[in-house]
């Protein structure tokens, strides 16, 4: 009697018996966030170092055939991108010929924060020399800020960017951003004459009315404005 061997459907196949370079594709495909070696390493039941050298090689293939994409890695994890020199054809697509932006004031704002984090809402007021209470909410809903814990001495809630930042800039880390924090004002010795005009701010507290004057030394606010 002879013994017959059945194959397994792809589908049925173990995670750890996968080619370790497609399921990387494959998952890398649908994050939406970078994700990093350790995870993936996890998932895929190999070791950190053996999907290190995959990814690194996936990198350096793209790069050599000049796809239209490449693999990055950016905020602690790997992602796909589009390669920056097919950057016009992906933003006609996307944007189908509207800029889509921060205003000028969210950008100086972030600034501010990215260079100062930790760091009040006051204090980014004091730096601006005007109220920034609409702009960080923006910046807040758009996930590119978030609360870091209180101020010891005022109990003020503090604010530090996010992974998101990171990704959108393309930086692996803070230690990445450009040497510009000298030449940012201190905040601390211009607080005092400023801190008393700024009202408190509460992410939560809903918007003024349609037509509602912004008060004098405030941003003016898009918040449909895309970053």
């Amino acid at each position: 009697m002879s013994e017959e061997t059945t194959e397994l459907p792809a589908g049925l196949r173990t995670v750890a018996d996968l080619d370790l370079k497609p399921a990387l594709e494959a998952m890398l495909m649908v994050v939406d966030e970078p994700a990093t070696e350790e995870h993936l390493a996890k998932i895929l039941e190999r070791p950190r170092r053996q999907v290190a050298d995959a990814l690194r090689e996936l990198a350096d293939e793209y790069a050599v055939q000049g796809r239209g994409f490449e693999l990055r890695f950016v905020a602690g994890g790997w992602r796909y991108y589009t390669r920056a020199e097919y950057a016009p054809a992906v933003e006609r697509l996307i944007l189908d010929g509207q800029t889509a932006r921060l205003t000028q004031a969210a950008l100086e704002t972030l600034a501010v924060v990215a260079y100062r984090q930790p760091v009040s809402r006051s204090r980014v007021s004091a730096v601006r020399g005007v109220n920034c209470d609409g702009v960080m909410r923006t910046l807040l809903q758009r996930g590119l800020v978030e609360e870091a814990g209180a101020e010891p001495e005022t109990g003020a809630i503090l604010y530090r960017t996010t992974n998101y930042f990171l990704e959108r800039m393309g930086l692996r880390g803070l230690d990445e951003l450009p040497e510009l924090a000298p030449f940012l004002p201190e905040a601390e010795a211009i607080e005092a004459e400023t801190q008393e005009g700024v009202p408190s701010f509460d992410p939560d507290a809903p918007d003024d009315g349609p037509g509602a004057p912004a008060p004098r030394g405030t941003d003016d606010v898009d918040d449909q404005t895309e970053f």
